[in-house]
């Protein structure tokens, strides 16, 4: 485990259709999501090991769902890490849709 010797940054890539936590520019970790309707939709969320106990899944998930709600879009936790953030962090529950078999279908379909 290392130490980040520079404040993590977070960036949104519509292309890849997720946030990346970048640590000295190096991507250390990433939130994927799907975009259905006004619903983002977040399936995985990873960091490196080389990265973890740093507490940056926390942080990348914390920007990710404060870009969801800057974007007026809603959440939808199948994550199970956004799942657990949002129990611990009840500030996003105004924008926070539930699972629902016909989200996982959906989001069955465009998976790879």
């Amino acid at each position: 485990m290392s130490e980040p010797s520079a404040v993590p940054s977070v960036q949104r890539s519509d292309t890849e259709q997720l946030y990346a936590i970048l640590v000295d520019g190096r991507r250390a970790g990433l939130t994927a999501y799907r975009d259905r309707g006004q619903q983002r939709v977040f399936f995985h969320t990873e960091i490196d090991d080389a990265f973890a106990g740093q507490g940056l899944a926390g942080e990348l998930v914390r920007q990710a769902l404060a870009d969801v709600r800057a974007s007026g879009k809603r959440i939808v936790p199948v994550c199970p890490y956004v799942a657990a953030y949002l129990k611990r962090h009840d500030g996003f529950a105004d924008i926070t849709d539930p699972v629902t078999p016909d989200v996982l279908e959906w989001l069955k379909e465009r998976m790879p």
